[in-house]
């Protein structure tokens, strides 16, 4: 039996394409997840561009942030039967054993591999799922919410886990993407006042950074915006953007013993001296990934409604109109496309 799916198969730019593919055979601990919605993460569109820093395993099934329904379960899985609604983490292939993920942070394992890249994605109707991946969804959170559980679960690392937002600070957010508006929509809910910087062309992006109740900044109203209060700083930046620039950028807004949390993926090597960070005495910490405990919050916060990611969709395709889905994101003209199959 054969599946419809979208298949990257070669590092070409443009070596994206429906292909029919074997419906996957699951493991003793694995699920066959029917799909129920895919969001369109950059890095698919980075695939499709050929321009990605990361190693694929081709031919590829592409999709990581996806929401289904358990169709079957393997002979070893328990708590998990047919019809239940769940969302999938990315990590598909970890070591087990390895000291990371024995600290509960398999996301940073050297060994990862997550869907998409590694392993094959959900950009079809059905996709095997390691049943360690799973979490349960309520019935009011629609699939095409759900998908964007792990996009927002990225922004809660950056935000929460790697940031230090207390009530009150003054956060800058440099990047108006997907990942930058949902970490600056969780600096919000911390509590903070949150800046999202953008360029002119971002208009549409930052009006969305204005709904989250955030001030869209634009050349140099960041640095005047980010030293309002005191002059000399925002508490914290989370640079979303990723090239140099916008690190250097962070580094000459962030006030003395404050904080940068850097989310954002560049393959550019720096052009610039770091001895404001030293100078500073500013923190500086990447932000890789997800675990569990963050998964499981993100759920509860989509599902009460504390968090919002309606204003990023900005439209449904179907599977074989992926093209048009990744137009969309491509231009700019969407932030989030979301593809059913």
């Amino acid at each position: 039996m054969t599946e419809t799916a979208v298949v990257n198969f070669a590092r070409d730019k443009f070596s994206v394409e429906v292909r029919q593919i074997p419906r996957p055979v699951i493991g003793p601990d694995d699920v066959l997840l029917e799909v129920g919605a895919v969001s369109v993460c950059g890095s698919d569109l980075h695939q499709w561009m050929g321009t990605q820093s990361w190693t694929v395993n081709y031919p590829v099934v592409l999709g990581h942030e996806f929401a289904g329904t358990v169709s079957r379960a393997g002979d070893r899985v328990t708590g998990w039967t047919a019809g239940d609604r769940v969302v999938s983490e990315t990590a598909a292939v970890i070591d087990p054993d390895s000291p990371l993920s024995r600290q509960g942070l398999y996301n940073l394992d050297p060994n990862r591999k997550g869907f998409g890249y590694g392993v094959d994605g959900a950009m079809t109707r059905f996709v095997r799922v390691p049943a360690r991946c799973l979490h349960r969804i309520p019935d009011s959170l629609p699939f095409e919410q759900a998908a964007l559980v792990e996009p927002c679960c990225v922004a809660y690392s950056s935000v929460v886990v790697n940031g230090a937002v207390r009530p009150g600070d003054r956060i800058v957010v440099l990047g108006p993407g997907p990942i930058g508006l949902l970490c600056a929509a969780m600096a919000r809910l911390q509590g903070g006042q949150v800046g999202v910087a953008g360029l002119e062309k971002d208009a549409a992006r930052l009006d969305i950074a204005r709904q989250y109740g955030c001030v869209p900044l634009l050349g140099d109203a960041v640095a005047k915006w980010a030293k309002e209060t005191d002059g000399l700083g925002a508490d914290g930046v989370v640079d979303a953007a990723g090239i140099s620039a916008t690190l250097k950028t962070a580094l000459q807004i962030v006030r003395p013993a404050g904080w940068i949390s850097k989310v954002g993926w560049g393959p550019q090597p720096l052009d610039f001296s770091l001895d404001p960070l030293v100078q500073k005495n500013v923190t500086l910490k990447g932000s890789f990934s997800h675990n569990w405990p963050i998964w499981e919050r993100v759920i509860r916060l989509l599902a009460s409604g504390r968090l919002e990611v309606g204003p990023l969709v900005g439209g449904i395709w179907m599977l074989e109109q992926w093209r048009d889905a990744f137009e969309g994101m491509q231009s700019g003209n969407i932030v989030k496309a979301i593809v059913k199959p």
